[in-house]
């Protein structure tokens, strides 16, 4: 059975989202409306602008359709303005999120646009090596608690968390060559 895998694809980071997953030979589609989001089996929430994918989606209903997705136990992974909407608290915030995981993040982070970087990093889980990651402007964990737990760190900086069907990055791997994490997220998916 190929998985159904959805890219919410109101604001930000979409499209290199769906051609990684696309060479996975898995069936990849942009998602904006609710019954888009429902007829997945996994979901991605891209990096973009936060805010605005939150209201966003409060604005088109596709809010409470993730959040009934997660309630049928169906995976969902947000990269980097995805990581912020999934967390539970947003150091200094209280812009809407979904707060599904048991973790703290403090937006922008690492700095700038300007002080984007790549780096390679172990990450719990991943086989064979290092895996090659992108930062932009990204966030970082600055607390877990109850079922979640840091997968990958950065200076001491947890950048990759799981929690049950939960994923959340602070990194970008749709921006590498490396599949690996998107492999990882099919399994989550298929179990």
């Amino acid at each position: 059975m190929t998985a159904r895998i959805g890219i919410l694809a109101l604001q930000g980071d979409f499209a290199k989202h769906l051609e990684a997953f696309s060479e996975l030979h898995c069936e990849a589609l942009p998602v904006k409306r609710p019954q888009e989001v429902m007829d997945c089996q996994g979901l991605v929430i891209p990096g973009g602008e936060s805010t605005t994918i939150g209201r966003l989606c409060q604005r088109f209903g596709v809010d409470e359709a993730i959040m009934e997705l997660y309630q049928r136990g169906a995976a969902i992974w947000g990269t980097c303005a995805g990581m912020i909407l999934l967390a539970k608290e947003i150091e200094g915030s209280d812009q809407w999120r979904l707060g599904l995981m048991d973790i703290a993040v403090r937006r922008n982070a690492f700095g700038r646009q300007v002080d984007s970087f790549e780096t390679d990093l172990t990450v719990e889980g991943i086989p064979d090596g290092p895996v090659r990651t992108v930062f932009i402007r990204a966030p970082y964990v600055t607390r877990v608690w109850g079922d979640a737990k840091g997968m990958a760190a950065f200076d001491d900086k947890i950048v990759m968390v799981q929690q049950g069907n939960l994923l959340a990055t602070a990194f970008h791997p749709e921006l590498t060559e490396d599949r690996r994490v998107q492999q990882y997220f099919l399994g989550m998916v298929q179990q």
